[in-house]
């Protein structure tokens, strides 16, 4: 089997295993909540997240209440999310920024997104793929990690990773390929002990340290 013939027999299996619709797993009702959300998921589960989010965004219920929020107070609602200092600060600078260079609107483009504090790549790639639906890779820690294991990447790095499956993946994929390797990261392909055994590509994946 090619590697393009690999590329496309895993693509096909994971579309029929988890289905071709979009899912978000952190919880919003708008652009700028889903990029809070996003900024509090660093080194954090979405699960948590949400679980803090449910009050934050009644809370402040706008930018502008995130603008001016008083950084003490925005690091204790955010805490059980960790980093509450770095994340507060952006939280409130991205607003700030939100409401005086883009009318309150979240850019659609990659180039403004990062501009934004708190915003690298892989939150301003959620945003352009949840929001406004463009191809985009989230390299997560389940994309990294996987798409070694599958032999798509050789890379570390995350902005590499992503530049190799631009390349790999074709792009109808890019966005369902994080959507689907998050979901087999949590059920087959954990980082500590991958169940590969009774994984529905084990027949397909190179991985080196398969446990079959």
């Amino acid at each position: 089997m090619t590697k393009k013939e690999r590329v496309n027999e895993i693509l096909s299996r994971m579309d029929k295993e988890y289905g071709t619709e979009y899912i978000c797993y952190l919880n919003h009702d708008n652009a700028w909540q889903l990029l809070i959300a996003t900024i509090l998921s660093a080194q954090c589960t979405d699960a948590r997240v949400n679980l803090v989010t449910k009050e934050l965004f009644v809370k402040y219920d706008s930018l502008e209440k995130f603008a001016a929020a008083s950084i003490e107070e925005l690091e204790e609602d955010i805490r059980p999310t960790g980093f509450h200092h770095s994340k507060a600060k952006h939280i409130i600078g991205c607003a700030r920024r939100l409401l005086e260079v883009y009318d309150g609107v979240v850019p659609r483009a990659l180039e403004d997104l990062i501009t934004l504090p708190g915003v690298g790549r892989k939150t301003a790639n959620v945003i352009r793929g949840n929001i406004y639906n463009d191809p985009s890779i989230v390299v997560d820690t389940h994309v990294k990690r996987i798409s070694n294991r599958f032999h798509f990447t050789k890379e570390q790095d995350p902005v590499k990773i992503e530049m190799d499956l631009m390349k790999v993946l074709p792009k109808d994929h890019w966005i369902l390929f994080n959507i689907h390797v998050i979901t087999l990261g949590r059920s087959y392909c954990s980082a500590r002990k991958p169940d590969c055994k009774n994984c529905f590509l084990k027949d397909v994946c190179p991985a080196d340290d398969k446990t079959v």
